[in-house]
C-alpha cells in the first residue's frame, strides 16, 4: 500500500532537505575549526579543513541536484514546489559562503590580528549557532509537512524561529564591533589585507543572514 501511495502522491521531499540542512551546518561548523587553525598560524591544517569543507560544498550541491529531481516527480503536496525549492536553495546559500569565506582567506594566507581575534571567533561561532538554528527549524519541516503546516507544531516552529532572529540580531552587534575594531587599526595593516578582512566579516555574516532566510522561508510555508 506505501508503494501506491507513494507512486500516486510521491515520495516525501522533507527527509533529503532536511539531511541537506545537515550537510550545510556542518560546512558553516567547519569554519570554526578553520580560524582556530588560522589563529594558530597552523596553515597545513587550515587547508585540510578547508579541503573538508569544499567536500561538503560539493555534497550539499548533490543533495540539491536531487531534491530538484525528486520534486519534480512529485504530485500532490501541501504546498508550492518553488517554495521547497526557494527553500533548499536558502540553505545551500551557507556551504558557499563557507567555502568562499575559506577561500579568501587560504588565498592570501590571510592572518587574523592579534587584537581581533577573540572577537572574531565569537562572532564566527555565534553565526554558526545561527545556522544551528535554522538546522533546528528545518528538523521540524516532517512535521509541518504531515499536519499540512497547520496545528500545534506551527506555533513551535515560530518560536524557533524566534530564537533565531535574535540569535542574528546577536551577530549584527558582533559585526559591527568587528568592524569598528577593524577600522581603528587599518592604518598599521595592508591595504589589502583590510580590503580582504572586511569582505570575510561581510561573508561570514551573510551566514547568519541565511539562516534568517531560512526561518523567513518557513513562515512563508506556514502562511499558506
Amino acid at each position: 500500500m506505501g508503494s501506491y501511495i507513494s507512486k500516486i502522491f510521491g515520495a516525501s521531499p522533507v527527509a533529503p532537505i532536511q539531511d541537506h540542512m545537515e550537510i550545510c551546518y556542518k560546512a558553516a561548523k567547519e569554519l570554526v575549526r578553520f580560524f582556530e587553525y588560522v589563529n594558530s598560524d597552523d596553515w597545513e591544517k587550515v587547508r585540510e579543513s578547508r579541503e573538508k569543507i569544499v567536500r561538503l560544498e560539493n555534497e550539499a550541491d548533490e543533495a540539491k541536484k536531487q531534491i530538484r529531481m525528486q520534486l519534480s516527480q512529485a504530485l500532490f503536496m501541501p504546498v508550492a514546489r518553488a517554495d521547497l525549492l526557494d527553500l533548499v536553495l536558502v540553505q545551500d546559500k551557507i556551504p558557499n559562503l563557507a567555502r568562499d569565506v575559506s577561500g579568501l582567506v587560504i588565498g592570501r594566507q590571510l592572518a587574523i590580528p592579534d587584537v581581533l581575534q577573540e572577537q572574531f571567533l565569537a562572532f564566527v561561532s555565534r553565526n554558526v549557532d545561527a545556522a544551528k538554528g535554522a538546522r533546528k527549524t528545518i528538523r521540524e519541516l516532517d512535521e509541518l509537512y504531515e499536519t499540512g503546516f497547520r496545528g500545534t507544531e506551527v506555533d513551535l516552529v515560530r518560536r524557533l524561529i524566534g530564537e533565531l532572529d535574535q540569535i542574528e540580531n546577536e551577530t549584527d552587534v558582533l559585526q559591527a564591533k568587528l568592524r569598528q575594531i577593524l577600522f581603528g587599526i587599518e592604518k598599521d595593516l595592508s591595504p589589502i589585507d583590510v580590503m580582504f578582512l572586511y569582505k570575510v566579516i561581510e561573508s561570514i555574516g551573510d551566514i547568519g543572514d541565511m539562516a534568517e532566510r531560512i526561518g523567513r522561508r518557513l513562515e512563508l510555508l506556514m502562511s499558506h
